[in-house]
């Protein structure tokens, strides 16, 4: 049989084979989204938590959050900045990933809702916010990659889409109960 290529097809011309992507390049890429985004959100949360890096602490956070139509606002205050710490730290630890992408997920959408009608760009809006909750739903939905926690927890060891999904409807359905009390 002849070889459309004809007389180049039988010279050896030696072109490397073009390599996949190494896995490890993956994981590395998502060790470095989860600690830029981990690391933002706990630092986010612990201004509303403590007052820490210039924040306003839970009285100024709660009064924010009144301000902002939330009852309860300090308890809110309290809420908002759990899940930013706790899902930021897990996050950065890839642990319980699923949970943690959400939790930042179901923040960010209030955040969101607050900040809507102010555009897109900065100062008054919803890009940063928007690029918070896009980065935090693909890890949720990718899941950590190898360099994490969850690679010891055998429920969690490999990334299962179906968690990602199950995680992401149950902080979107939080975050859209939680709006819903707001005035």
């Amino acid at each position: 049989m002849t070889s459309p290529l004809g007389a180049l097809a039988s010279s050896r011309i030696d072109i490397p084979a073009r390599r996949d992507a190494s896995p490890h390049g993956y994981d590395a890429g998502l060790l470095l989204l989860r600690l830029a985004l981990g690391l933002t959100m706990a630092a986010h949360g612990a201004q509303k938590l403590f007052g820490w890096f210039g924040g306003p602490g839970l009285d100024g956070t709660g009064q924010f959050f009144t301000m902002s139509g939330y009852p309860a606002g300090r308890t809110m205050a309290v809420v908002a900045g759990l899940s930013e710490t706790l899902g930021g730290l897990g996050l950065v630890a890839g642990l319980l990933t699923p949970l943690a992408g959400a939790a930042v997920v179901g923040t960010m959408i209030n955040a969101l809702a607050v900040k809507w009608g102010g555009g897109f760009f900065a100062p008054k809006g919803v890009e940063y916010e928007l690029l918070l909750t896009a980065g935090a739903a693909a890890l949720t939905l990718t899941g950590p990659g190898r360099y994490a926690v969850d690679r010891l927890l055998p429920g969690l060891r490999a990334a299962r889409p179906v968690h990602g999904v199950i995680a992401l409807l149950l902080g979107v359905a939080l975050a859209g109960g939680v709006l819903l009390v707001r005035k």
